[in-house]
């Protein structure tokens, strides 16, 4: 007997990509039987390795990520237009467009690979709901992206409460990255930092940071601290990072047990994080990730919508000031937040 086949098409960033990880699972959990597989991008792809509920990740570069694989505008469009017709030959029976809402290029790449049928969320009455033909109604329910893919999945039979994201870093990464945060220490209670964000209103001052870590140790002599970052000049126009920031924050808090993490993969944060007991950052990819792996989280938001983006299914602490401006969040707050939550999920770093 065939197997039901199903694409999950995800082409957002980093963070999205792990809040579908609970549809996927559903799918999995729901249909057993089935072939799952997903059409994503090459920046959020590593998101998806070792996940056992896929079957096969298909890749793409968008245009604007061109750079980062060094090829040409005309073979990024050539290697595209050759994956998708190498989908169309596979049959599928079901497209999922995995988006919160409706978005017009999720349904284009899925009219190319042509699909049985195509699930997304639609206006019904419209012309793309004769695309679309098995479409979800949009609503107006202020609700988690992870709540809200997950209605995608009722034309398909599946119901219920979506479960916690996952994602399965590299164990050989992971090895490596113990190495380097336990190096001629033991084991110990380990508190991730994690600098960057991609928006100005997410990012928290480097002497911030600095104060923190210093505020923190005076308490807890035993903790480590795991100092995140992207890596790169914050003037590299292209891959600004914050290789400037990290040197004040390390440079600040010299002689403590601080220990530089800059990660140039996803497979490198993930597996960095995941060694780790609890997290401190802004919310972004980063963020999601360490909910992925179970971490407890205090997270800073600025202009971002706390309900839709917070982290999901772990315990967490959200500091959002009235200015939406992470830079208005003070040490102090963020210290009385850390101690809250190790509080409520009984969680110590002595």
């Amino acid at each position: 007997m065939r197997k039901t086949k199903i694409l999950v098409i995800r082409r957002d960033n980093i963070g999205d990509l792990v809040c579908t990880t609970p549809l996927i699972h559903a799918i999995r959990q729901g249909l057993p039987e089935s072939r799952v597989d997903a059409l994503v991008t090459s920046y959020n792809a590593p998101i998806l390795s070792g996940n056992p509920d896929v079957d096969h990740v298909y890749t793409y570069t968008k245009a604007k990520h061109r750079g980062e694989t060094g090829q040409g505008l005309l073979d990024v469009y050539l290697q595209r237009l050759r994956l998708l017709y190498g989908l169309r030959r596979e049959r599928y029976d079901f497209a999922i467009l995995a988006n919160i809402g409706f978005s017009p290029r999720p349904v284009q790449l899925a009219r190319w690979i042509a699909p049985r049928h195509i699930v997304g969320f639609v206006e019904p009455g419209t012309r793309w709901s004769r695309i679309v033909d098995l479409g979800v109604p949009p609503d107006n329910v202020r609700r988690h992206q992870v709540e809200g893919t997950f209605r995608l999945l009722a034309p398909l039979g599946i119901s219920g409460q979506p479960g916690p994201a996952r994602v399965f870093p590299d164990p050989a990464k992971v090895r490596s990255a113990q190495q380097k945060i336990f190096a001629g220490a033991g084991k110990s209670r380990v508190l991730a930092v994690h600098l960057s964000s991609r928006l100005p209103s997410q990012r928290w001052p480097a002497d911030r940071f600095a104060a923190l870590i210093r505020k923190l140790h005076s308490g807890e002599q035993k903790s480590r601290f795991a100092l995140f970052w992207s890596p790169g000049s914050k003037t590299n126009a292209m891959h600004p990072g914050d290789d400037e920031k990290a040197a004040r924050v390390l440079a600040a808090t010299e002689g403590l047990p601080v220990i530089a993490f800059p990660t140039h993969t996803l497979d490198e944060l993930t597996a960095g994080l995941s060694v780790c007991d609890a997290m401190i950052c802004s919310d972004g990819g980063a963020m999601h990730i360490g909910a992925a792996l179970g971490k407890p989280i205090v997270c800073f938001f600025g202009d971002s919508d706390a309900t839709h983006w917070h982290p999901w299914a772990v315990p967490y602490l959200l500091l959002q000031p009235e200015s939406r401006n992470v830079a208005d969040i003070s040490v102090d707050e963020a210290h009385a937040a850390y101690g809250r939550l190790m509080n409520d999920c009984a969680v110590s770093l002595n």
